[in-house]
């Protein structure tokens, strides 16, 4: 199955890539256009998913986009690495759980190239590093095209989480690549690109 990748050097607004995202989800629908991987990031943007409650703001003066993908409060900002994506569970199987497992295990493996061993948490979506988050998981499935993603905390100022609850989380703290090995990896998104194909492919 053909996926198109795409990587965008610059930053692209959520809004932005909103509309390129759902434009193309409609295209997969229809047997328009390809599935999609996109890797990129965004300019400082807290966004709310469905489960998103106002409480979860601690800062009242932050805007929070709504969005429609799983999923409570998050923050994006330069320095985390952002992988949507447009996949048709029509070409593959039905199983919102191994799409999920998937993703989880891509973000491991991933981490495990610096030395930063990944968990799962059966409660709670997401990558963690002991009990501090690294990763976040994002979906949404329409007529089983499954889309959004995941982010990665590689470099990004953690300080900007500390207006909200991320992802409702009170209790637990975020991390980074670099808070963690204290390195900024460049020249990595071949090596996540593969190992996400690898374990798309596995579905």
């Amino acid at each position: 199955m053909s996926i198109e990748i795409k990587f965008s050097k610059k930053r692209i607004s959520y809004k932005k890539a909103m509309l390129f995202l759902n434009k193309r989800v409609e295209e997969v629908k229809n047997g328009a256009n390809k599935e999609l991987i996109w890797i990129l990031e965004h300019p400082r943007t807290y966004t709310g998913g469905v489960s998103f409650n106002k409480s979860d703001i601690l800062d009242k003066k932050i805007k929070v986009i709504k969005t429609n993908r799983g999923g409570k409060i998050t923050l994006h900002n330069p320095g985390q690495k952002i992988i949507y994506f447009v996949i048709n569970l029509n070409n593959r199987k039905k199983d919102i759980r191994k799409l999920i497992n998937a993703i989880e295990n891509t973000i491991i493996e991933f981490l495990k190239i610096f030395n930063i061993k990944g968990r799962k948490d059966k409660k709670n979506i997401g990558i963690w590093v002991k009990e501090k988050k690294i990763a976040a998981i994002g979906l949404r499935i329409s007529r089983w095209v499954a889309f959004h993603g995941f982010s990665i905390n590689i470099s990004n100022n953690l300080s900007h989480y500390l207006k909200i609850m991320p992802c409702g989380l009170n209790n637990r703290k975020v991390t980074s690549v670099f808070f963690e090995k204290r390195i900024k990896p460049i020249n990595c998104d071949k090596d996540l690109i593969n190992i996400i194909i690898k374990n798309i492919n596995k579905i």
